[in-house]
């Protein structure tokens, strides 16, 4: 560990977003998956969500297509698996979070009038059916990005980058970039896990808190 890479790690961290995610409901194509979990870095969400397509594994998360085409993002953007879009939609209502599926319905708003600053889910579909129908009533509500073309819908991994841009944009104009959004504690916990891949496993599974670290990144013994 470098000064000057410990300096940007906590430089990122205190940019991260934990109240803004994404839900992937079986987004199944390795590239698309790989193309939201990188805007997700881009924008500082710090974990994000996704429901496994049917019949199939999140192996893509753990290949090397999935690592190639997402720039190394999967190592700072945690994935929780869900089995079930609707009752993680639920799960995450239950922690305060409102969720947005991108979805057409008669309560869909334009995407840029959703409030952003507000603890944000976005609920993307799959390529091919989109976002479940129980999984869009669940929701909060729904919204839908305007398009003028011959076309009516737009790639999933676009439509979340324009999603998420929009939610930066609110953020950075209320200020939640300009102080860290982690507590202490958390933000020092992500620090080493970002700092020492290698050897936080062991930490956890003996169940003990982690070193403390310099300001230069080194473990304090």
């Amino acid at each position: 560990m470098t000064p000057e890479r410990y300096a940007k790690i906590m430089r990122v961290l205190s940019k991260r977003q934990p109240t803004l995610t994404v839900l992937m409901d079986q987004v199944n194509k390795p590239h698309n998956l790989s193309a939201i979990i990188r805007t997700c870095d881009a924008v500082g969400v710090l974990e994000a969500h996704a429901v496994a397509p049917k019949g199939g594994k999140l192996a893509e998360f753990e290949g090397h297509t999935f690592e190639a085409t997402s720039g190394s993002a999967h190592k700072w953007v945690t994935v929780n698996r869900h089995e079930d879009a609707a009752q993680a939609v639920r799960d995450l209502q239950a922690q305060g979070v409102q969720v947005l599926a991108t979805h057409l319905s008669q309560r869909s708003v334009d995407y840029r009038d959703a409030d952003y600053t507000r603890p944000t889910c976005v609920l993307l579909g799959a390529e091919k059916w989109g976002v479940g129908d129980e999984a869009a009533d669940a929701a909060d509500g729904n919204i839908i990005i305007p398009m003028f073309g011959m076309v009516q819908s737009l790639n999933v991994s676009v439509a979340a980058a324009t999603i998420l841009f929009e939610a930066q944009r609110q953020r950075l104009a209320a200020g939640m970039y300009d102080t860290p959004q982690l507590t202490p504690q958390a933000l020092a916990d992500r620090a080493f896990e970002w700092a020492y891949p290698d050897l936080a496993p062991a930490y956890r599974d003996r169940g003990e808190a982690y070193p403390m670290l310099d300001e230069h990144g080194q473990i304090i013994a």
